[in-house]
């Protein structure tokens, strides 16, 4: 990822996405030749040099003041996480220090209790490159089809673009696919002299049309609340709300959690996926609940957990309840 073309082709697709008309500019009719808004335009809506503007829409914004970028967010409507990817491509090209940081892959002891003690929330802890690096019984069970057969720590992005299983477990599987991009997306213009998201990216790329296609239209979002629709094989349809929470102490690292509406199809369906949960042996199969379990001997609930047999399957007509 190269920070010059991020904001070229940032600037330039959020350009093409307004017409004079959204934003009050007349057009004298005729053939316009490009999508959207012309630069000069742009400018005008910015107070700012049609020179100027061409040099930050051609990849160079450094020492462009925060004035500055206000006025460009305004006049290309950004909505709030465009307008933080704005400011974030601008910090990224001015001469402060490149270091690379690395994404957190573990999680503090306490952390994982605190998963561990949220009794009838699927939970789970992930990193900015979608990696998941703890959770719950209850999250495991709500993404099960993603932890199967998992023999390395699981990535939420890999899983959606090159598992098949994604397509099924999500009702709106273009949703998934570009809620992973934009994230991604969001991610790179915090730290785009990150090698390890520029391999996964470029893996990405590499191996999924779908993920090429979403990665070129430069769309960003913040991911912090919402309502998904899990089609879990066990349960059927779960419709659950979602809220994350950045775990200070630990930069990077955001928490999730899904509740469902109380007395909803959904909340019966949470309760009996809890009690399927509880009685499958998700610990010894999960590499990221055994990578990042503080060492020493088990507890007593893991004992047991990992003496209960596997349940058959649920009958069918549990499932359409």
């Amino acid at each position: 990822m190269n920070n010059r073309s991020e904001i070229r082709e940032f600037l330039s697709s959020r350009r093409a996405k307004l017409t004079p008309q959204q934003v009050g500019l007349p057009t004298f009719g005729g053939i316009r030749r490009v999508p959207g808004l012309r630069r000069e335009e742009v400018s005008l809506l910015a107070g700012v040099s049609v020179e100027y503007y061409t040099r930050m829409e051609r990849g160079n914004l450094a020492g462009v003041s925060d004035s500055v970028l206000e006025s460009i967010s305004r006049a290309l409507r950004l909505n709030e996480a465009e307008h933080q990817h704005l400011f974030n491509l601008a910090r990224a090209a001015g001469p402060s220090p490149r270091t690379r940081r690395q994404p957190a892959k573990e999680i503090d002891a306490s952390i994982q209790h605190i998963l561990d003690g949220m009794v009838g929330i699927p939970a789970f802890v992930q990193n900015g490159h979608l990696d998941v690096v703890a959770a719950n019984d209850l999250g495991r069970a709500l993404y099960s089809e993603a932890f199967k057969d998992q023999t390395h720590q699981l990535n939420y992005a890999r899983f959606v673009f090159f598992n098949p299983r994604s397509q099924s477990l999500y009702t709106d599987w273009n949703l998934a696919a570009d809620t992973v991009v934009a994230m991604l997306h969001a991610e790179a213009g915090r730290d785009p002299f990150d090698r390890c998201l520029t391999d996964l990216v470029g893996e990405l790329s590499t191996r999924s049309e779908e993920f090429r296609k979403r990665w070129a239209q430069h769309d960003v979002r913040h991911h912090r609340s919402g309502v998904k629709t899990i089609r879990h094989p066990a349960v059927g349809d779960l419709e659950l709300h979602f809220n994350a929470l950045e775990l200070t102490a630990t930069p990077g690292l955001t928490m999730f959690a899904y509740s469902a509406e109380p007395g909803s199809s959904s909340a019966d369906g949470l309760q009996l996926l809890a009690s399927w949960a509880a009685t499958t042996n998700t610990a010894q199969q999960d590499p990221v609940r055994k990578a990042h379990r503080p060492t020493g001997d088990a507890s007593a609930a893991d004992q047991t957990r990992t003496r209960l047999p596997i349940p058959p399957s649920i009958p069918s007509h549990q499932q359409q309840e």
